[in-house]
């Protein structure tokens, strides 16, 4: 099963209580969420909700390190391989559109080997024209690429670009799909614009509230770059800005809500309502859960 949906609108205890419920374990599909030390920011399950339920791909590697879309497809085939062997169900849940689609289209990743004087000619280009102008670039040669990628992931660019400097191809040419492996029950959440733009400001006040400006400058006091992939999550870059003295925490919270907001209309590209294998559930809904256990008691997804 995948719940997917716009940012804070409420994946992350709707999988837990229908996996709860039906012998499920939960497999990660959250780039932030991957990255250790890096909790309050990334609204990470929490310890008591991963002791409910058997998490997968939380805390996987260090900040510095950088998760490649071919290195997470094969931990998360794993996973599902682990989950199902023990004749449990994988529940998929997360924020990432490109990787909900990498699981569920079997994406065949291209084994294109990282060229050091093509990317660090990116990264001087990225640095130089700024991130907005450098995510063009790649629209302008791999739209579909640039579609599934956040323009503040300036790294993730960094790989399409080089992909395609390399092989003289769109990376996205080269992702092709290999034969479904599960029969995946699609269950997408969603809300009313007003509410959903209400809990994105009350869940940005919890972080601030939490110590979201602490967990930041822990970060940068164990040398953690604000430009590596990890730190691109909303809230980071604009926190260390504070840290630099560059704007003040106000300033940092408005921006946090914009962006925040921003990425939830970036996700609905990746998933539209007309989409018949999706079957979409008003989150504030009270038989919410229900609808769910209904869907569930038909059609549990099954190795194919």
């Amino acid at each position: 099963m995948v719940v997917l949906g716009q940012t804070a609108v409420g994946k992350t205890r709707f999988a837990l209580a229908v996996a709860e419920e039906f012998n499920g374990e939960i497999v990660n599909v959250d780039a932030s969420a991957f990255y250790r030390g890096m909790d309050i920011g990334t609204a990470k399950p929490t310890p008591q909700e991963r002791a409910r339920v058997p998490h997968h791909l939380v805390d996987i590697a260090d900040p510095a390190d950088t998760i490649t879309l071919g290195q997470f497809k094969d931990l998360a085939d794993a996973a599902m391989a682990a989950v199902t062997g023990r004749g449990r169900v994988p529940f998929i849940t997360g924020g990432s559109g490109l990787y909900i689609h990498a699981l569920v289209h079997n994406y065949q990743i291209p084994d294109v080997t990282p060229d050091p004087a093509i990317r660090e000619a990116l990264e001087e280009r990225a640095e130089r024209i700024g991130a907005e102008a450098f995510h063009a670039e790649l629209a302008t040669v791999d739209p579909q690429a640039a579609a599934g990628i956040h323009p503040n992931n300036v790294r993730r660019v960094i790989r399409a670009l080089e992909v395609y400097y390399n092989t003289g191809e769109p990376m996205s040419d080269q992702q092709g799909h290999g034969p479904p492996r599960y029969a995946f029950t699609l269950i997408g959440l969603e809300r009313e614009t007003e509410d959903l733009y209400a809990r994105i400001d009350e869940r940005i006040d919890r972080m601030v509230a939490r110590g979201f400006a602490a967990e930041v400058r822990q970060l940068l006091a164990a040398g953690i770059d604000p430009a590596l992939p990890s730190m691109s999550a909303i809230g980071y870059r604009e926190l260390a800005a504070v840290e630099r003295g560059e704007i003040d925490m106000e300033e940092a919270i408005t921006q946090m809500r914009r962006s925040t907001r921003r990425l939830a209309r970036h996700q609905n590209s990746w998933f539209t309502r007309d989409d018949m294998a999706i079957r979409w559930i008003d989150a504030a809904a009270p038989d919410a859960l229900e609808q769910a256990r209904s869907l569930l008691d038909r059609r549990l997804p099954t190795e194919g």
